[in-house]
């Protein structure tokens, strides 16, 4: 059964023609630059000849493990730490540090020192007892040695022999005895004793006679000193016409 309409033909005029020639010349050219400029990088081009399957937002999330690859360095740094693979989530691996989102890693901040400043090492550094955390104090410097002190020498008294003179009386005489200690110690007393002579007109040593007198004391160590005295007998022992002579001495001193 043949139904009856309206058919429609489409004319193709001399210049619809050439438009739609020409259209299709700058569709091939434009493919063909995009293709050189591809190519152009050394690992080959592809130029998209097709519509787009589907529109709208793309899910272009890896559905397996990501290996982090960083990029080469301006020092030629491309090779990737060992054990620095990663999940979609960004997840650390484990290389010297945490990988980062872009492929690198930081590196590991070394151990702080404790704050007590205990030492747990055993190196070759370590002193003595730093392992448990105990310092060794140093050892108290020792005593100085006491200096022994010699007590001073004691007193050494020397003397003279006396030096006489003529007194007043006939029975009485000036003796002069000197005096010296070479000892440490001062002399702090003491007597001297003197033996007095008789003598006859003749020279004749009838009798001697002693007398004490106590010693010019002090006498400081290393002093020496001189002193006089007056030595008398009694008269009845001195007859008219005899003298007296005091020729030696005798000395106790302490």
């Amino acid at each position: 059964m043949l139904r009856h309409g309206t058919l429609r033909t489409t004319t193709w005029s001399p210049g619809r023609r050439r438009a739609l020639a020409g259209a299709s010349a700058a569709v091939v050219c434009l493919g063909a630059a995009l293709g050189a400029c591809a190519g152009s990088g050394g690992g080959g081009g592809y130029v998209a000849v097709g519509g787009a399957g589907r529109t709208g937002p793309v899910d272009a999330s890896p559905t397996g493990s990501v290996t982090m690859i960083p990029l080469d360095g301006p020092k030629g740094e491309g090779t990737t730490p060992p054990g620095t693979t990663g999940s979609p989530s960004g997840a650390t691996g484990s290389g010297p540090g945490p990988a980062q989102a872009d492929g690198g890693y930081v590196p590991s901040t070394p151990d702080q020192p404790s704050p007590t400043g205990t030492s747990t090492g055993s190196g070759a550094g370590a002193s003595p007892g730093a392992g448990d955390g105990r310092t060794t104090p140093a050892p108290a410097p020792p005593d100085p040695t006491p200096v022994p002190t010699t007590p001073p020498a004691p007193a050494a008294l020397s003397w003279g022999e006396p030096v006489t003179a003529d007194g007043d009386q006939r029975w009485c005489q000036k003796v002069t005895v000197g005096f010296r200690n070479s000892g440490g110690t001062a002399v702090r007393s003491g007597s001297v004793t003197f033996g007095t002579h008789v003598i006859g007109a003749l020279g004749i040593d009838w009798s001697t006679v002693r007398t004490s007198e106590a010693l010019p004391v002090p006498i400081g160590a290393g002093a020496r000193t001189d002193h006089t005295w007056t030595v008398c007998l009694d008269a009845w022992r001195v007859p008219l016409g005899m003298h007296i002579e005091t020729r030696d001495l005798s000395v106790q001193w302490k």
